[in-house]
């Protein structure tokens, strides 16, 4: 099944589906992979009458251990490898994987994950180098002149990472943090075999994810991506293009992102990342975006732009500021740039828009202009007891999508269990209902709403509560860690999803 279209369709279709990201999925090394537990999961999506798997970015985590703050944006988090896989390919044995660690099925510890992996990678990188398998070969050629874009600058950046202990590039010597041609030259001489094995890593992790995708979209699955408008500072994506970003002599931004005070910080929120230069990239044709799109798109079937409203106006903070609250916003690229993406790659762009915070009529005209869908978020709706744009009787167009709640949100039980008295019984009588299920409940409301797109958190669908929530903004610890344990997606749950699915009329 083919879902490259327009976001805007004017078809009366009505998607839903689930987000959960891959590090979640049920696995015994310790993070959800490509493996077993995805391949499920998809089953358990089709038995459900679901036909959209949101995720969030595929990106190796950098800062935190948020999918947000990536050391690439082209590059693949190679934490999702799966070992099954690579034993599949011959490239690991069984007795390579042991022992396994005794790994938490219900959080995720990085640090011991990436060193057991990371152990796995070595074994499996040097079967690599002796394989006589032609065709993985071929297929390892083929994938390094598709990436040439991004590939040869983002494992030399990982490779100057290692060889400086991990310290950030601007904070490296001058001939690798701005080097000339021939210093890049001698040090892409002097870190081959570290080069030759991120790009090994990245040709594992694409070759599982590409197989991944195509199972799903042959189940009638589509995946939905999510693009950060932003880079991390310590990320490849700026080492290599500093003339695109707002930084200094010595690389270090001279403002800095995030978003005024809001429902999630009243002191808003400092996200730290580097602001483009919009003019040096339209001078550029917006070259470096069109190419993220591309590769995006080339891996996912629609995409989830995170901080929409950014492209029309972004609040810039000044550089050493410790809270969000001293910055401006100023004027973004607009149109400009989404009709140079969809001029460059020839077709509609199938964007959902992040447009949720200090919405203006601008933004609005934006996103509508483009035609992209924006969300709703059904706990906001219910987030005090008057009137509120979110409620399911107030959504004014089908072009949008209805969420129970995001990564971002606490679960749905969370969220009532917290929540005052008021906000409660609005819910029971707006749902009719003893709240005995809740998130089941929202999950029933937002199927019945008039919006195009439908989608609820994994988490709603077991009933879990706050202490299983993916994030908690403006927390710097404790996020990104949710798994889920392997049997609770049943036969069950999927029977009756997939009757409340048909009853309101979701595409099955």
């Amino acid at each position: 099944m083919h879902f490259k279209v327009a976001a805007e369709d004017k078809t009366n279709h009505r998607y839903s589906g689930v987000l959960v990201h891959p590090t979640s999925f049920p696995s015994p090394y310790g993070i959800g992979d490509m493996g077993r537990g995805a391949h499920e999961f998809i089953d358990f999506l089709a038995m459900a009458g679901q036909h959209l798997w949101q995720v969030l970015p595929l990106g190796p985590s950098g800062n935190g251990n948020s999918p947000y703050q990536s050391y690439s944006v082209f590059a693949g988090q190679t934490l999702l490898i799966s070992p099954e896989l690579l034993i599949e390919k011959k490239l690991l044995t069984e007795a390579d994987v042991h022992p396994i660690p005794e790994f938490n099925a219900d959080r995720v510890d990085y640090d011991k994950v990436t060193t057991y992996k990371t152990s796995l990678f070595k074994k499996a990188y040097e079967h690599f180098r002796h394989t006589a398998d032609k065709n993985l070969l071929e297929e390892y050629d083929s994938f390094q002149s598709n990436n040439q874009y991004w590939l040869d600058d983002y494992c030399l950046y990982m490779a100057g990472k290692d060889y400086h202990n991990g310290l950030p590039w601007y904070e490296w010597e001058d001939s690798l943090l701005d080097p000339t041609p021939k210093e890049r030259a001698s040090w892409m001489k002097l870190l081959a075999s570290e080069i030759d094995y991120y790009r090994f890593i990245q040709f594992a992790f694409f070759s599982q994810w590409y197989e991944l995708k195509d199972y799903a979209n042959k189940k009638g699955i589509a995946i939905i991506g999510d693009i950060p408008i932003f880079t991390a500072p310590d990320s490849a994506d700026v080492w290599a293009n500093k003339e695109l970003f707002k930084l200094d002599s010595k690389g270090y931004p001279l403002e800095v992102a995030g978003v005024p005070p809001d429902y999630f910080s009243a002191t808003g929120q400092l996200w730290g990342n580097p602001l483009y230069d919009w003019d040096a990239m339209k001078d550029d044709g917006y070259r470096w975006w069109i190419e993220r799109v591309r590769n995006q798109l080339d891996q996912v079937d629609y995409i989830r732009i995170d901080h929409f409203r950014g492209f029309e106006a972004y609040w810039a903070v000044p550089a050493g500021e410790k809270t969000a609250m001293n910055g401006k916003w100023k004027k973004g690229p607009g149109e400009a740039l989404f009709e140079a993406i969809q001029k460059a790659l020839g077709e509609e762009l199938p964007i959902f828009a992040e447009d949720l915070g200090i919405i203006t009529p601008e933004v609005e005209k934006l996103r509508n202009t483009l035609g992209f869908p924006g969300m709703k978020i059904l706990q906001f709706g219910f987030d005090g007891t008057g009137e509120s744009t979110f409620l399911p009787h107030q959504l004014s167009t089908r072009n949008c999508i209805c969420y129970t709640g995001t990564h971002d949100n606490d679960t749905t039980c969370g969220w009532y269990e917290h929540t005052n008295e008021q906000n409660k019984d609005k819910v029971r009588r707006y749902m009719n209902t003893d709240a005995s299920s809740v998130s089941w409940d929202f999950i029933r409301t937002c199927l019945g709403t008039i919006a195009k797109y439908a989608i609820f958190p994994v988490q709603d669908l077991l009933k879990l509560g706050s202490e299983h929530r993916m994030n908690t903004p403006g927390t710097a610890t404790g996020n990104w860690e949710f798994r889920y344990r392997s049997g609770l997606l049943d036969e069950g749950m999927a029977k009756g999803l997939k009757q409340m699915t048909e009853l309101f009329g979701r595409w099955g």
